[in-house]
């Protein structure tokens, strides 16, 4: 070919892919927190410990209008595995009313609609009922799960078995706080954490037959092995004491990042659209800024394809044009937007986006570059 002639093709093909490039965009969503953004920044604590802060002042600040007091002792249940076919342990003394030796294995299983009780070899040791319970010795170890204070129960249920620790619950909350906030924080975080740890879980329902989950369904519990000195200490120091609003435990939810500010729950995905709760209002959370979370501040960047293809399961039609922001919260967390497509607006809250898109707050800004 004369080189003239693919001199010219060349051009007319940069041509023809300029408008094409020029075309392409990226959107880029800048926000800051991490979580729901309701009730207690786990950072913003550290933060407010770190400026010489006790921990009844931090929870106060968080929980607006409450007070501290005390609350009676009780135990705790703890749902460990739900629907498996069997549970296996060891370190219980006795199990449904007869002896066992704490240093050998024995396993639950399923039997009709109740338990029975067989030694690792399947020999049986007895017949349980809907549930067998194992008393620690004074632990219990669940096989593939962890060492737990307190009991085991092995309850049948609707497909399988469920395994719950049932236990007192200070020695719940000795299992919880180091799950939740790194054991090196301040001596005044990791007590406002046992305060708030134990006052989410008995202000919590219930879920029948147990009280929480061992993650973050409810809040992380690692039994014994979770317990360290610096947060056993924490909970002692703040022996029973809960958080109160007008005489009554307060539901404590907290969260690890609140980038500056927290958020009304009403506004949250914990229940969006659900009546306002007086102690769970957004407040200013000034120390949180350089305690070093990761998420104080973060940027996440998507292709044109990516995004719309990601806001269609919340209604977007066709591919994105815009994001318009018609309501923020206590915070610049957003409350609702209009998404705008080739094809419509369609109307959503900050929840669903925050979702969809794998954000980790709704504090959010989105712009196309």
């Amino acid at each position: 070919m004369h080189r003239g002639i693919r001199l010219v093709l060349a051009v007319l093909a940069c041509a023809l892919a300029a408008p094409a490039a020029a075309s392409a965009k990226t959107w880029v969503v800048k926000g800051a927190g991490f979580g729901h953004g309701v009730g207690m920044s786990q950072y913003g604590a550290y933060g407010y410990a770190k400026h010489g802060f006790k921990y009844d002042q931090i929870l106060t600040h968080y929980y607006t209008s409450t007070t501290i007091g005390s609350t009676a002792d009780k135990s705790v249940r703890v749902l460990l595995r739900d629907s498996v076919g069997s549970v296996a342990f060891h370190g219980a003394n006795a199990a449904c009313g007869v002896a066992i030796k704490p240093g050998k294995t024995y396993v639950a299983r399923r039997k009709g609609g109740g338990v029975v009780l067989r030694s690792k070899k399947g020999r049986l040791v007895a017949k349980c009922g809907a549930v067998m319970t194992a008393a620690g010795a004074p632990t219990v170890v669940v096989s593939g799960k962890g060492t737990y204070r307190g009991s085991l129960e092995a309850r049948a249920s609707s497909s399988g078995l469920d395994a719950i620790n049932v236990l007192d619950i200070e020695d719940y909350v000795r299992g919880v706080v180091s799950r939740e906030s790194p054991s090196s924080w301040p001596i005044e975080a990791l007590k406002a954490q046992a305060v708030a740890a134990r006052s989410y879980v008995l202000s919590s329902s219930g879920h029948g037959s147990f009280d929480v989950f061992d993650d973050t369904r409810s809040q992380a519990y690692g039994g014994v092995g979770a317990e360290t000195a610096k947060t056993d200490t924490a909970v002692s120091a703040t022996h029973l004491q809960v958080v109160l609003y007008k005489s009554k435990v307060a539901q404590t939810f907290f969260f690890s990042t609140s980038g500056g500010h927290t958020e009304n729950n009403e506004n949250s995905s914990l229940g969006f659209g659900q009546p306002p709760i007086p102690y769970l209002r957004g407040v200013e959370d000034p120390y949180e800024a350089g305690a070093g979370s990761s998420y104080e501040h973060w940027k996440r960047k998507y292709s044109v394809g990516r995004i719309s293809g990601a806001l269609h399961g919340i209604g977007l039609r066709g591919k994105l044009r815009n994001v318009v922001v018609t309501q923020r919260g206590a915070s610049p967390r957003i409350v609702h937007a209009n998404l705008v497509g080739s094809g419509g607006t369609t109307t959503v809250n900050g929840p669903q986006i925050a979702s969809a898109l794998g954000l980790p707050d709704t504090w959010a800004f989105f712009k196309k570059k």
